[in-house]
């Protein structure tokens, strides 16, 4: 489905991508670990086209999506929901999932679209539609993430990618948001997750990467990596 090769990305002259080549198969979950400064999230904006890929291609479901537009990336199938939620918090939660469906196409049907959109997240997530009138900035830590989530679900992307969604919230919270991105997955969207917490993430993952300053240094199933004692003793504390 996503198919990264030789990627490489610079903040200036500070080169954040060097190489990196990974993929994404349908209905997987598949993780993305690393240290602070690694690359991760610098990956991620490069896949969706916020930064702009100094070498290297990227393909989705087969056709090469390398230097197109945000909207276009979105439009195609791939939506994200990013570091630290970005929720607006001076609009409504249900408006909040709006802007998440501007992309879809217009016409007949959009407006029924959207309605079962709306719908199909607050099913998914039940305290949006107890909030649905709330703004945004007064919900916690974790129903932001939720929303941003459902936000970013309401685009009806095929490929899903989370940058950091465990980012300060308490233990249980973080265990209901991997659970979630394990049902969403179920349902048949194929997810890319960016994270710290390499334990958690592993446990909800079909396979992961590594990234070490920029550049992918192991690859495997969660299981293997999870059972890696170099990984352990670096990531999950021995």
């Amino acid at each position: 489905m996503l198919e990264v090769t030789d990627l490489v990305a610079r903040y200036g002259a500070v080169e954040a991508l060097r190489g990196v080549s990974l993929a994404v198969r349908p209905g997987e979950l598949v993780t993305l670990l690393g240290a602070n400064g690694a690359g991760k999230s610098t990956l991620l904006r490069a896949v969706v086209g916020l930064l702009a890929a100094a070498r290297g291609r990227v393909f989705f479901e087969g056709e090469e999506i390398t230097g197109r537009a945000p909207d276009d990336i979105l439009r195609a199938g791939i939506a994200l929901v990013p570091e630290r939620r970005r929720v607006f918090g001076g609009l409504p939660v249900r408006d909040n999932l709006l802007l998440g469906a501007y992309a879809l196409p217009r016409g007949r049907g959009f407006t029924r679209q959207v309605e079962e959109g709306l719908d199909e997240v607050q099913q998914l997530f039940p305290v949006l539609r107890e909030r649905r009138a709330q703004l945004a900035g007064t919900l916690s830590g974790g129903e932001q993430q939720m929303l941003a989530i459902g936000r970013a679900l309401m685009s009806r992307p095929r490929l899903l990618l989370c940058d950091e969604p465990s980012l300060g919230l308490a233990p249980l919270v973080v265990q209901e948001i991997m659970r979630l991105l394990r049902a969403l997955r179920d349902r048949g969207t194929t997810v890319l997750l960016v994270e710290q917490n390499a334990r958690v993430a592993l446990r909800a993952a079909d396979r992961g990467y590594v990234l070490e300053t920029g550049a992918v240094a192991v690859e495997g199933s969660a299981r293997a990596l999870l059972e890696n004692d170099e990984l352990r003793a670096a990531y999950l504390g021995g």
